[in-house]
């Protein structure tokens, strides 16, 4: 069985993981620490509250603004603080985090984290538990095609989410039946797919009713390699929200398809990828995806699972750092690139707190956090103002 690493799941956090965060931010003033105060989620600002700073052993009070932000300006480098305020009896608590010479802080602090989660809980297995109704689903924009090689033959990978927007379940009037590229064969389910999708010779099929949230379907598939060019094609039995393909490149091989409106090469850990994006994709449409230029006797890796995961990786960065993805997707792209960059700056961080990290760590980690700052701050021109 073909495997897909744990790190191509990648949950969204919830927002206790980025509560008390303390998230470098080029564009607030040096030696500056700014407190936003959140009521259970982004967006829903708290004004007029008092939020305390402690500075060493002294502290300073300031009051947030209708954006619910508490501004502390010229602090000591180096200096030790920790944003502290209360809302409706809750004590809410930064971590404690040094003051930078360049550049400034965003942090938010967040009430009522744990109520909106419980009640948020409850509604959705309320909804979960009511009859299915009749509607549509979708294939999500987290949804990907891969390409890499094994021994000369094309391996593909689908990472597919089924996307139900209903807070109840949707029956779509059948399941969804995926007839795969002509050609594929070793098809099999991968771990991480839901119990309810399956293969049979080449038809992926995926059963309703179809849960709110997100259905999981991984599959993976060999083609044999005609020539130094190969053409895939892929007709989608429901709509895609947003197409993205990713193929690890060897020599002079290049990817084009006239569904992808942006195409570009990236190097990550020394290895050379094409990503592409395209727009939604509606049901019955065709995906066309061209390689070319492919060597006779491949160079590629023979882990299977190694170079999916590189490959992941890979698309992962180049979707956080993509202008055009993020104009095409907007708000909820912007929101779900958020959140993926959060995650990876949580978990350096709570590393980081059990002991100092590796050159490559803290570059990483820079790297996230630059990312995220940009992420915010489009979102924060949006009417929703989801930055910290």
């Amino acid at each position: 069985m073909l495997t897909v690493p744990a790190f191509a799941q990648m949950a969204t956090p919830d927002p206790s993981a980025m509560a008390g965060l303390p998230l470098p931010a080029g564009d607030v003033p040096d030696a500056s620490v700014t407190v936003r105060v959140l009521r259970e989620r982004m967006g829903n600002n708290i004004s007029g509250q008092l939020v305390t700073l402690r500075v060493g052993t002294e502290s300073r009070t300031a009051t947030t603004d209708a954006q619910g932000r508490a501004q502390f300006s010229a602090l000591p480098a180096g200096a030790s603080v920790q944003a502290s305020t209360t809302v409706d009896g809750e004590v809410l608590t930064s971590q404690e985090f040094p003051v930078p010479a360049r550049g400034g802080i965003r942090v938010a602090l967040i009430s009522g984290i744990q109520k909106a989660a419980d009640a948020e809980k409850a509604a959705a297995a309320a909804a979960a538990k009511e009859p299915a109704r009749p509607g549509v689903v979708e294939f999500g924009p987290e949804s990907r095609l891969i390409f890499e090689f094994q021994n000369d033959t094309l391996t593909v990978f689908y990472l597919l989410e089924v996307v139900n927007s209903a807070r109840t379940p949707i029956d779509i009037g059948g399941p969804i039946l995926m007839e795969l590229p002509t050609g594929a064969s070793g098809v099999s389910m991968m771990p991480g797919s839901s119990p309810t999708a399956s293969v049979s010779g080449d038809i992926l099929t995926i059963t309703g009713p179809f849960a709110p949230g997100k259905t999981s379907a991984q599959v993976g598939f060999s083609l044999p390699q005609v020539g130094a060019a190969s053409t895939i094609q892929q007709k989608w039995p429901i709509a895609l929200a947003q197409l993205f393909v990713a193929a690890e490149k060897v020599g002079a091989m290049q990817m084009s398809s006239p569904q992808l409106t942006d195409t570009r090469e990236m190097t990550s850990d020394g290895q050379q990828f094409i990503m592409g994006t395209g727009g939604r994709i509606n049901a019955g449409e065709t995906v066309s995806v061209n390689l070319s230029g492919m060597p006779a006797q491949s160079r590629w890796p023979r882990n299977v699972a190694l170079g999916v995961a590189a490959l992941v990786f890979a698309v992962g960065l180049w979707m956080a750092v993509s202008p055009q993805a993020a104009r095409a997707a907007e708000g909820a792209k912007l929101e779900t690139r958020r959140e993926r960059l959060l995650s990876e700056v949580v978990a350096l961080e709570r590393k980081r707190r059990q002991k100092p990290l590796a050159a490559a760590d803290e570059t990483r980690l820079q790297r996230l956090t630059s990312d995220l700052e940009k992420v915010m701050a489009a979102l924060d021109l949006a009417p929703n103002e989801q930055r910290l």
